[in-house]
């Protein structure tokens, strides 16, 4: 289950969600060409602007919105929806993906509705490079890849970027939508148990706030409709 796919392709657009994010582990002899797809793939799902791209997740809007403001970090951004939700509420976001379009679009964003100096955004393949700094809130929304990713290593990585009382959310697709990109019938879904075990965190530093299948209604790109299943686990840097 760990070399997977890492990205997102925003609100609702993947089968339930966000934006995604590409990167790559293919095996010895093999990274540098994995890279370069990844790149591909991503650049060019993203030179294509959808105005449902820039929605925030719902999972990520019910997670936060009860929080105190702090550092958030946003793993494969797309467009950014996440991100500029989270920097107009006060938060200090780092928003990263491996599409160059994705974050100088971001960026200009942010500039546009006057949330500059609130946003950071870099471009990371996240199964090369991870972003330096300690959150409070680390968000990886629909972080699928049909390209080869260790996205487990990244996603615990991310758990230890936190500071203590800091939170990770994971939001998987657990159904696919009609529109999404990936129609795959036989794809598994990892349920949030299952992401649990192969994080593999200590419990005597993080605790499980939250891994559940909750169902909803979710919009596509053309207005259609549809029940889609989402897979969240919530995890909490206890500390030490």
């Amino acid at each position: 289950m760990d070399s997977t796919r890492h990205r997102r392709p925003t609100a609702d657009a993947a089968g339930a969600g966000a934006s995604d994010q590409g990167a790559g582990h293919q095996g010895a002899g093999h990274q540098g060409a994995a890279d370069n797809d990844a790149e591909r793939f991503w650049e060019q799902h993203y030179r294509t602007p959808r105005a449902w791209d820039a929605r925030v997740n719902p999972l990520l809007a019910e997670t936060a919105t009860p929080l105190r403001t702090g550092a958030a970090l946003d793993l494969g951004c797309g467009a950014g929806g996440d991100a500029i939700w989270l920097a107009r509420r006060g938060w200090h976001v780092t928003a990263v993906d491996i599409s160059t379009t994705a974050v100088e679009r971001v960026r200009e964003r942010a500039r546009d509705l006057g949330v500059a100096d609130r946003v950071v955004t870099a471009q990371h393949d996240l199964g090369r490079s991870f972003p330096a700094g300690r959150f409070d809130l680390v968000s990886a929304q629909y972080f699928h890849t049909p390209l080869p990713l260790h996205r487990n290593r990244v996603l615990g990585t991310a758990a230890r970027a936190l500071r203590p009382g800091g939170l990770l959310l994971v939001v998987d697709h657990g159904s696919t939508a009609p529109w999404s990109w990936n129609q795959d019938r036989d794809i598994h879904f990892p349920t949030p148990a299952e992401t649990a075990a192969e994080l593999d965190l200590d419990p005597a530093h993080w605790s499980v706030l939250r891994a559940d299948m909750p169902r909803r209604r979710a919009t596509g790109p053309a207005g259609e409709t549809a029940t889609v299943i989402d897979n969240v686990l919530l995890v909490r840097f206890i500390g030490g």
